[in-house]
């Protein structure tokens, strides 16, 4: 990040892993190198140890360490730019049309025309807007940024960007234009249809900085001298889509006026932009069974559609698009109002590019309306998304998982779209802290999203609350609402150190820290004496799959429960960064709170016994992983009676948005991973692998968003592009792979895997702070192959059935373990339940006999005796039969068994 004191971080190769001090030259253009020695062994987020730097300060910086008593080699010179970093810095204003642009008006185009009088040898442009804005330089776009300056706490933050347009530039005359939209800043924002949310003036900030080879320097700002132009983008609107004429030209100018808003609030970009990353060609157009023409692009996405055609002046093409079909036509009803209809007047006369700059749509399919097949030369879909690194790959052995993988790593591409959204589709779109709060584990292991989110939390900060109180969602646009529900404000705490404990970097939580702590104390508040955070308002295990379509929050987890529960989480991880940050005081205060919570938790709903008051898989992991049972006897009878639950159920998923990122966790640690397994692999519905098996490419908002008769589901939120239940893709990389931090930033990697259990094979690498790490098993007759890899300056501690667990360094490493065996015959009816291909015979006799109709009523009946004997079963699944139907019964199950054992 650009500023006066930049942080630096680096890797080393594995000869100066073991570095004990490091030295950081700075050259600033036009001075000497000045060197900084020290002995310290940091290498992620390392302090400025030199001056601060100005605004506009150019130069290199460059490390190397010293390891066994030699240095290093120098890395290689490292550039920067700092941009302007204060009010001061900037002569221009904004401006705005002052007759045109009004809102539902076209879209205005601002010009100013410049002349210079040599060859351009250094042009910079710093630029933003009130809106969107698309600029260009003599007809040719600044940059491949979309939908810039994208979207923050406007009020609080506004981004801009600094743009090399030196290649652009001439002696001579040259001309700068900016098209602007509404985007979120004027456009409509909320399902509630409210538009110009931050204000109803479009405006323009640009400073150009050019320097000529004459010598001279030039500087272009936007002022009163510039001009104002209709255009032939008649409508544009983020939910709604955009109309263009190409057919019209630019109109007459107009003059703007200068607008008094305050230059305070901009900052320099701190998170990758949004950009085009994809393109995804579109199938053959068909006919859908009412005759509409659609075309399939094979994927969920976001982004826009990219026509080449051939017509007629003033002929009106239309384009709507959609995420699934229902009886074989678009499938609109789940947009809402959101129209996402893009409309073009074509110009004629030749083939004609037809796509939108100011909007964006969630789709798999389009309808294309006034056009034949015959005059479409091209159809594509430009793929959108803030432009990430990717980091993390998982593959394994069974192809449903993959794809369960594959549509996790899918839905966050379109929902992290310069806010970590809900939805990419209808009129939401929102940043919803509970989404990003189950997910930002799964998202830090896909892609390097710690600027991403380094940023979305710094506006989460801004608008946060006097009394502590964490928008529901961040920008926050229900300024007339004072939020407090667990897991969506425990963002605040959850997510600062979900990147500090992935990246490695302490900033983060020092940044964060005045917003985690006002949040503790705000439940704090809440809670009173007796340490229990109820009576209030919370959304709970959102969209449990027992929940009516209507009533997403009627969970079966008691809300209150849920909300103390993450009262001790976050006043836990509150305590842990206190420590990190060596604010002592703060450490002993936060513990003391956390183990008062703790104890309120455990005596209004923990009994004697282990049980909970609520019995229910989401109260259960949460109790289980948050450390929320005093004793280990209750912590194994929670433990035991989860997987009770889990069974009774059928391995069906019975958790919503909070119990889902925990349920594999809890099951795993308590000794249960193969029931894990069995949730993971459970195809019917709800599970994780249903949609797979419908057809899904992207993670849905509900388990059954398509119902099994291919019918939508008939509630009012229903998103096909929702990545709150794909957080299990984090249990995947860490317990399946077994590639898990076990310090900050990788630098410690405890490599445990889950090897079997219905998987021949998994794998997972990751690009660390320190460089690759990497974890691949295979069990091949009856023996587990591991291979790991450990990047320089890090260790990981192997962990092999039946072996001590070994500490290896920095490099490649390959070992293999026996399996330990497999019980050879089912004792008790829970064995029988557990394994899947038994209990598949088990459930087809009982649905022949007409006990049970599938697996999941089956285990139902079964969860009655799960400890008894398997010779048992009979009675248990038909308790009123005769004892002459019992025995026929039970001969149908030996018969069975022994088939199952042969």
């Amino acid at each position: 990040m650009p500023g006066t004191r930049p942080r630096l971080s680096w890797r080393t190769g594995r000869a100066s892993a073991g570095f004990d001090a490091r030295r950081i030259e700075l050259t600033l253009d036009g001075g000497e190198p000045v060197t900084h020695t020290e002995e310290a062994t940091g290498q992620i987020g390392v302090a400025w140890p030199f001056d601060p730097l100005a605004a506009r300060a150019r130069g290199t910086v460059r490390v190397g360490v010293r390891s066994g008593g030699e240095w290093s080699p120098w890395s290689a010179p490292l550039a920067f730019e700092n941009p302007p970093l204060s009010a001061e810095d900037w002569r221009a204003r904004f401006v705005s049309p002052r007759t045109l642009g009004a809102t539902l008006t076209a879209a205005p185009l601002l010009s100013r025309t410049v002349e210079l009088p040599a060859a351009v040898t250094r042009a910079r442009l710093h630029v933003t807007a009130l809106g969107l804005h698309v600029t260009r330089i003599n007809g040719e776009r600044v940059t491949d940024e979309e939908l810039a300056p994208g979207w923050t706490s406007y009020a609080n933050r506004l981004r801009f960007r600094t743009h090399d347009v030196t290649a652009l530039l001439r002696a001579g005359g040259n001309e700068i234009t900016a098209l602007l939209g509404n985007g979120w800043y004027r456009g409509r924002l909320y399902w509630r249809g409210e538009r110009a949310f931050y204000g109803d003036r479009l405006a323009l900030l640009a400073q150009l900085e050019i320097e000529c080879a004459d010598g001279s320097t030039h500087l272009v700002v936007t002022d009163e001298s510039w001009r104002a132009h209709d255009t032939g983008v008649l409508a544009d609107d983020l939910y709604d889509g955009q109309t263009t004429d190409l057919r019209a030209g630019r109109g007459p100018a107009e003059p703007v006026d200068v607008l008094d808003e305050p230059l305070d609030r901009l900052f320099p970009a701190d998170t990758p932009p949004v950009r085009p990353v994809a393109v995804v060609p579109g199938g053959v157009p068909f006919r859908s069974p009412s005759g509409a023409l659609l075309v399939d692009f094979g994927e969920n996405l976001v982004g826009w559609v990219r026509l080449r055609v051939r017509g007629r002046p003033g002929q009106e093409i239309v384009v709507r698009h959609a995420e699934v079909l229902e009886h074989g036509e678009l499938g609109t009803r789940p947009l809402r109002s959101a129209k996402a209809t893009d409309r073009y007047l074509l110009a004629g006369g030749g083939a004609e590019v037809l796509e939108p700059l100011l909007t964006f749509h969630g789709f798999r399919y389009a309808s294309l309306d006034g056009v034949e097949p015959g005059d479409i030369e091209a159809i594509d879909a430009i793929v959108l998304s803030s432009d990430l690194r990717p980091t993390g790959r998982f593959r394994c052995s069974d192809p449903d998982v993959q794809t369960l993988h594959d549509n996790v790593v899918r839905s966050m591409r379109g929902n992290f779209l310069d806010v970590p959204t809900d939805c990419p589709q209808r009129d939401e779109r929102l940043g919803w802290t509970g989404d990003i709060q189950v997910f930002a584990p799964t998202a830090a292991f896909i892609a390097d999203c710690s600027a991403f989110l380094a940023s979305w939390l710094r506006d989460l900060a801004a608008e946060q609350f006097e009394d502590g109180c964490v928008p529901f969602v961040v920008p926050n646009i229900h300024h007339n609402i004072l939020p407090a529900a667990a897991a969506w404000g425990d963002a605040a705490t959850i997510v600062p150190w979900t990147l500090y404990e992935r990246y490695g970097d302490p900033e983060v939580l020092r940044e964060q820290y005045p917003s985690m702590r006002a949040w503790v104390e705000r439940l704090n508040a809440f809670a009173g004496e007796d340490g229990l955070w109820t009576g209030r308002f919370q959304f709970g295990d959102w969209l449990d799959p027992a929940a009516p379509p209507d009533a997403p929050g009627a969970a079966r987890t008691d809300q209150d429960l849920v909300a103390t529960a993450h009262f001790v989480r976050s006043t836990d991880l509150l305590a842990r960064a206190a420590e990190v940050l060596g604010r002592q005081d703060d450490v002993e205060r936060y513990r003391a709170l956390a183990a008062k919570v703790r104890a309120a938790f455990a005596a209004a709903y923990v009994t004697p016994g282990g049980r909970l008051m609520n019995d229910t898989p989401t109260a259960y992991a949460m109790a289980l992983l948050w450390d929320l049972l005093p004793t280990p006897a209750q912590r194994a009878a929670a433990g035991a009676r989860l997987a009770d639950v889990v069974r009774a159920n059928g391995f069906r998923v019975a958790t919503g948005f909070v119990g889902t990122p925990l349920i594999a966790d809890a099951l795993t640690d308590a000794g249960y991973p193969h029931l894990a397994y069995r949730l993971l692999l459970e195809r019917s519905c709800p599970s994780w692998l249903y949609p797979v098996t419908m057809g899904a490419t992207t993670i849905w908002e509900r388990w059954d968003s398509m119902l099994p008769d291919g019918r939508i589901n008939p509630g009012q939120m229903t998103s096909f592009n929702h990545y709150a239940l794909g957080a299990v893709a984090d249990w995947l990389h860490r317990r399946v792979a077994g590639l898990a931090p076990a310090a900050p930033g990788y630098r410690e990697i405890d490599v445990r895997p889950l090897p079997g259990h219905g998987l021949t094979w998994a794998e997972a690498e990751l690009e660390t702070r320190y460089g690759t790490a990497a974890v691949a098993w295979r069990v091949a007759d009856g023996t587990l192959t591991l291979d790991v890899e450990v990047p320089p300056g890090a260790h990981a501690t192997v962990h092999l059935p039946g072996r001590t667990p070994e500490r290896v360094g920095a490099g490649k490493h390959h070992r293999q373990a026996p399996l330990p065996a497999t019980p050879a015959r089912a004792e008790t009816i829970a064995d029988a339940v557990d394994d899947a291909a038994l209990w598949s015979r088990l459930t087809a006799i009982m649905a022949a006999e007409g006990i049970a109709g599938d697996e999941a009523s089956a285990a139902a009946l079964a969860a009655r005796g799960l400890p008894l004997p398997l010779a048992e079963l009979a009675g248990v699944v038909a308790p009123r039969a005769t004892p002459e139907r019992v025995e026929e019964l039970r001969r149908f199950f030996d018969a069975a068994v022994a088939a199952h054992t042969s």
